[in-house]
C-alpha cells in the first residue's frame, strides 16, 4: 500500500473515532468518495491496525443502526422548512 494511502486511512480513522462521523461526513471532510472511505475503513485499515479497525467498525455499525432515524429527521426538517 502506498504511503499517502496509509496516511489517509489513519487520518480518516482518527476523525471517525474522535467525532463518530458517518462515512458520508468523513468523505465530505477529506474530499474523497463514500466508497473510498468505506474501502479504507473495512479493507485497508485492518491490514494496518486491527485494534483501530475494530473500534471504527463499532462506530460504523452504530451509525448504520441509526441511519433510518437520521433519514426521517432530514425529511421532517425539509418539509418543515418548505412551509
Amino acid at each position: 500500500m502506498q504511503e499517502y494511502i496509509q496516511k489517509r486511512v489513519l487520518e480518516i480513522c482518527a476523525y471517525i473515532l474522535e467525532t463518530h462521523a458517518t462515512v458520508r461526513q468523513a468523505a465530505a471532510v477529506f474530499q474523497v468518495s463514500k466508497s473510498t472511505v468505506h474501502k479504507d475503513m473495512t479493507e485497508r485499515l485492518p491490514s494496518l491496525d486491527k485494534k483501530l479497525a475494530q473500534q471504527v467498525k463499532a462506530v460504523l455499525e452504530f451509525n448504520k443502526s441509526e441511519r433510518h432515524l437520521r433519514g426521517g429527521e432530514a425529511t421532517r426538517k425539509k418539509y418543515k422548512n418548505s412551509l
